[in-house]
């Protein structure tokens, strides 16, 4: 479903700020898999999704997604293929629409905002929709999302970047801004949302607890390339403990990142 192979990105090549983000970075994801990504800052995480997104082009390398050549095709034109969900609350949704908007917006490329009224099916399904985030939300669709709490406007967020199910879907720390009992609930709702749908996913996360918990494969970054992809029964097998010991004995260093060992 995606592939990237020997995608590499250099930011202010040939300057005292040259940063190699990505180097020679290959990875295949088959349909439905969702792997989890962690690493320090720095280590390419935010680059690798900008890359997938067509933000910027790379620099050398090819992305694929489900079989389509989408290496020099622009971010509008990839946004039809990906849903991505951002650390912050704020981002992916329009404050000033109602959530009952926001929800036409997403799931018909803006249609029915042009049209004089959401049609009753639609609103009957985007109230379905809502009742599955158990909530409350189904019940208030006429109030503008900028009025929602940072885990309500997420969890919306999240349905909108799935009501028209994506090839791709990327969450960006999407609970990072949230308080733990929040996190913990869109958690359960994207996990319940993504295994439901096979959506094939990839999610960057501080919590190394969470990277081996969610989806079916854990890769940890560093450098610009994957320095270790578990899956299997290596996977099940391992604790936090046991993935840190398992980085230092391949990169004979300890993992250094105050944010993700205080998680």
């Amino acid at each position: 479903m995606l592939t990237l192979k020997n995608v590499s990105k250099t930011f202010y090549p040939g300057t005292a700020n040259e940063k190699k983000a990505l180097s020679h970075f290959s990875l295949h994801l088959d349909p439905g898999d969702f792997a989890t990504i962690i690493g320090s800052n720095g280590a390419g995480k935010t680059t690798l999704f900008n890359a997938i997104a067509g933000v910027w082009l790379t620099d050398e390398g090819k992305i694929t997604i489900d079989g389509e050549d989408v290496t020099f095709m622009s971010e509008t034109k990839r946004a039809r293929m990906i849903g991505r969900i951002f650390q912050d609350p704020m981002k992916g949704s329009s404050p000033s629409l109602t959530i009952e908007e926001n929800l036409a917006m997403a799931y018909g490329s803006g249609h029915h905002l042009l049209s004089p009224a959401i049609s009753r099916k639609d609103e009957q399904f985007f109230r379905e929709t809502l009742a599955r985030l158990e909530m409350g939300l189904e019940d208030r669709m006429k109030v503008k999302m900028g009025t929602l709490s940072g885990g309500q406007r997420q969890a919306v967020t999240l349905l909108m970047a799935t009501l028209v199910t994506p090839k791709i879907l990327l969450l960006d720390e999407h609970t990072a801004a949230l308080d733990p009992l929040t996190a913990e609930k869109v958690l359960a709702i994207t996990k319940e949302i993504v295994e439901s749908r096979r959506i094939t996913t990839l999610m960057i996360t501080h919590n190394i607890a969470s990277s081996l918990e969610m989806g079916n494969r854990t890769l940890l970054l560093d450098d610009g390339a994957i320095a270790l992809d578990l899956q299997g029964d290596e996977r099940d097998a391992l604790d936090v403990e046991g993935l840190l010991a398992l980085y230092r004995k391949q990169k004979g260093q300890a993992l250094d990142n105050d944010r993700i060992l205080l998680s």
